[in-house]
């Protein structure tokens, strides 16, 4: 698989006004996935895998560092990057999305918290367009509350399976998140639910 170019990727982001151009998951890309990206190497691809679940950009942050520099690294965040909270991550993290600013780093934190990801288009969107507002949806998620989220909010979570949509709902009313752990630990494993629990909330 050929190199996929920074160049190449800026173009893509400057030619669509919506987030369908979508990054690669590190929690979901296999080896080969990441293979064929720039910096990437198939010993590094294989340890990115290997390494997986990512819980916060910070983990897979630290774990790219002990192989490629920060320029190297902010390179590679414009094809794979591990989604943020909006209302939880630290600013650390969201400075590591591609072209951030410390000015709008503090935009995205006076708005929470988000109830939505419409909430965060209309509230980023004040500060610039909507082809950037769609760019920077990219990287990031607002948590879905367990015990009122839709199907299609749940079915947004990466990796989501419309048979673990279906237990997410089965087990409603959640009251405490080791309910959730418990239950959904039924089906896959430890690494899988703290996976899945860091897109959800009870709050």
């Amino acid at each position: 698989m050929r190199n996929i170019s920074v160049l190449s990727i800026l173009l893509v982001c400057a030619n669509t006004a919506s987030a369908e151009t979508s990054l690669l998951n590190p929690n979901l890309a296999t080896s080969s996935d990441l293979a064929g990206l720039t910096h990437v190497d198939g010993a590094l691809a294989e340890t990115i895998e290997a390494s997986s679940p990512y819980l916060t950009a910070l983990e897979l942050d630290e774990a790219l560092s002990e192989d490629l520099p920060p320029e190297q690294r902010a390179e590679v965040y414009g094809v794979l990057f591990r989604p943020i909270n909006l209302n939880t991550s630290l600013e650390a993290e969201i400075m590591l999305i591609p072209g951030m600013s410390k000015r709008m780093a503090h935009e995205f934190e006076e708005y929470r918290p988000y109830s939505s990801i419409e909430q965060f288009r209309r509230e980023i969107g004040k500060y610039v367009d909507d082809e950037e507002v769609a760019r920077l949806e990219r990287y990031v998620f607002v948590p879905v509350n367990l015990n009122t989220a839709s199907r299609e909010q749940i079915m947004a979570i990466p990796g989501m399976s419309s048979r673990m949509a279906h237990e997410f709902e089965e087990y409603r009313p959640y009251t405490t998140i080791e309910q959730f752990r418990r239950e959904i630990g039924k089906y896959v494993d430890a690494d899988e639910v703290a996976r899945l629990e860091s897109y959800v909330t009870l709050d």
